[in-house]
């Protein structure tokens, strides 16, 4: 049966010579893999271009109940980048955001508010002309909201320890290294707090900034199973330093 669905393409891997697997998270069926043949030809109706990090698609797509791998009937990039693959420094920021984001979601049902809050944010970022550098921090940092480890932020004026593995504040210091004192604390919360396009008002330098990248990490790594390592935002760091 053919559906009409959008997508954000997460992960593209060979197949064959000519054809791709494509990893999308959809606004109906969570996150599906789907068989696209042809793609690498040189008169392909769906072409490799469009399956890069993050794009964004509208598709009719066969789905199967309980079929680990789908097919594609039509893809269209909609909305067509116009600035994300010209702009390095947003191509970066764009590659990191998908490792981060093929790490955190595995679920095969639908969630439209984390479809939509993704597609939002990355529609907005490709038009926006000057790119904050705290966009991926902010963007996060939101993020997290969906994936159901949001941080309270709610704080007694006593409670100057933010527990990244309760993601709480506490009056006393945890007994394990993955906390934030009470300025890196606030930083971390204005970021999830502020709204994305009002992002470039909080201000950092680029030391808070790498710092605070990387306890958003270890709260990811904390609070999402299997996890693991995420290596693209030090390319990234070098672009925003």
């Amino acid at each position: 049966m053919l559906h009409k669905v959008r997508g954000i393409v997460l992960k593209t891997t060979n197949y064959s010579e000519s054809s791709v697997i494509v990893q999308v998270l959809t606004d109906k069926f969570g996150m599906q893999s789907y068989l696209i043949n042809g793609v690498k030809k040189p008169k392909a109706k769906i072409k490799m271009n469009m399956l890069q990090s993050l794009h964004l698609l509208d598709m009719v797509v066969y789905h199967k109940a309980n079929t680990n791998i789908q097919r594609v009937a039509e893809v269209r990039q909609t909305p067509v980048f116009k600035s994300i693959p010209y702009d390095m420094v947003k191509t970066s920021i764009v590659i990191f955001l998908n490792e981060v984001l093929y790490k955190s979601i595995r679920q095969q049902s639908s969630d439209e508010d984390l479809f939509d809050y993704i597609f939002s944010s990355v529609a907005w970022f490709d038009e926006v002309e000057e790119i904050s550098p705290n966009f991926h921090l902010s963007f996060l940092l939101k993020l997290t909201r969906f994936l159901g480890f949001a941080p309270n932020e709610k704080r007694r004026t006593d409670q100057i320890y933010f527990d990244l593995q309760e993601g709480e504040f506490f009056s006393r210091v945890p007994i394990h290294a993955n906390y934030l004192q009470l300025d890196d604390a606030l930083q971390f919360i204005s970021l999830y707090n502020t709204p994305l396009e009002k992002n470039s008002e909080i201000k950092l330098t680029n030391a808070q900034r790498r710092f605070l990248l990387d306890k958003i990490l270890v709260f990811y790594t904390l609070h999402t199973a299997s996890f693991g390592t995420v290596q693209s935002h030090k390319i990234l760091e070098t672009l925003l330093s």
